[in-house]
């Protein structure tokens, strides 16, 4: 049988151009462009030293290896992790929150989680409900007046059971703005003893996060957002004596006469070669954040949220959804337009956003646009308020 036109498969054969006037505001999807030292190391990782790390004791291998065990020494420094060898590096932010959800949890379970929550925690926790392993509850980040913790500490702890052991959210909603209050869910957790694992995507490089400290348990991070790395690479960090179920199995350099995995971690999660090319990039790319400082990084993106914020809601019939959470993320939609019209149009202009659902179905039902999806506005330290102003003005020229 002939396959059907996958519509978005016609759009990629599309022939498409690019230019130097491009203005990319959609930093929450991968953040563009990539600091000069990321993408030198990617190169010379590349050329010079481009072995398989874990794979043989010649220099090559070695130098790899050294690579890599530098940025498991840097991420969690930065993270608050326990030690280098609790970071485990995974294809990608998504694949390590499977790998959380999927490890953790066992027949007869009870998970927690919000309604802010990406797809990428949603997904795997509908499939292993819909399969009768576990249960679940949603707590409502948004009904609590005035946007109260103490009230929606309150909400979490009504719903904790005798067998609830996992509670998951993000640190940060991928539509918007709003985060939780990751500190006081972490002290919930270690009073009732129940697990606490965060989706820290679109955190990463924007806020502070200590792992110990917030008594976060398991933490899912991609390279190529907050971080500046490239695609292609992400990383589980555990803070738990829980030893995860593995997700696939296969090599990894250690014990190979055993025919199951090996207890050891991190290489128990890290099956087959690793890709060392976007480790080294999401090395440099830490290295850069923390050279900059998260604090003025988030002063930085703050003050060009404010500045668009403020833009848009002087246009008539433009709704900037939850204005009063400021950050590096902002959804917004003009009446009477889709928000795939209003993309394409800024398109037209060489502006980089994303319009739709941004795989993220909770949040949307959470917001009341689940009809009508958003035009996701995102900032990395690269934007300066000429990026808004173009934005601003393409917005105005085109009637939206």
């Amino acid at each position: 049988k002939r396959h059907k036109k996958h519509p978005i498969f016609e759009l990629q054969r599309r022939k498409i151009t690019l230019n130097d006037r491009i203005c990319y505001l959609d930093n929450a999807a991968t953040s563009f462009p990539k600091p000069s030292a990321v993408t030198r190391e990617v190169a010379r990782c590349l050329r010079d030293y481009c072995g398989n790390a874990g794979r043989g004791s010649h220099k090559m291998s070695l130098f790899a290896a050294q690579k890599i065990y530098e940025c498991r020494e840097l991420l969690s420094s930065l993270i608050g992790a326990p030690s280098p060898e609790s970071i485990a590096f995974v294809p990608s932010c998504t694949y390590g929150l499977n790998l959380i959800i999927k490890g953790i949890l066992r027949p007869g379970d009870h998970v927690i989680l919000s309604d802010m929550e990406h797809n990428a925690v949603w997904r795997p926790i509908v499939k292993l409900a819909h399969d009768g392993i576990i249960t679940y509850d949603v707590f409502s980040a948004l009904s609590q007046p005035n946007g109260s913790e103490k009230e929606l500490i309150t909400e979490i702890e009504g719903k904790i059971k005798r067998n609830t052991r996992l509670i998951i959210c993000n640190h940060q909603s991928n539509i918007c703005s709003y985060s939780l209050p990751i500190q006081k869910i972490g002290e919930l957790c270690k009073n009732y003893h129940v697990l606490f694992a965060l989706d820290v995507a679109q955190s990463i490089g924007h806020y502070n996060i200590d792992m110990q400290k917030m008594n976060i348990n398991f933490l899912s991070a991609p390279a190529h957002k907050g971080l500046y790395g490239v695609q292609g690479a992400g990383f589980v960090a555990i803070n738990s004596a829980e030893i995860l179920d593995t997700l696939i199995e296969g090599g990894n350099g250690v014990d190979s006469l055993l025919p199951q995995m090996s207890d050891l971690s991190p290489e128990r999660y890290e099956v087959g070669t690793l890709p060392l090319p976007a480790i080294v990039g999401l090395y440099e790319g830490a290295k850069f954040v923390k050279s900059i400082g998260i604090d003025a990084i988030r002063d930085h993106e703050h003050e060009l949220f404010r500045y668009l914020r403020d833009g848009l809601l002087e246009i008539g019939g433009s709704t900037v959804h939850l204005p009063e959470f400021e950050g590096n993320t902002l959804s917004f939609n003009i009446d009477n337009h889709s928000a795939e019209a209003v993309c394409r149009a800024l398109d037209d202009a060489n502006i980089c956003v994303r319009g739709g659902f941004h795989c993220t179905a909770l949040a949307h039902k959470a917001l009341k646009t689940d009809n009508t999806g958003t035009v996701r506005v995102s900032f990395g330290i690269f934007n300066r308020k000429s990026d808004i102003d173009k934005l601003l003005s393409a917005v105005n020229n085109f009637g939206l």
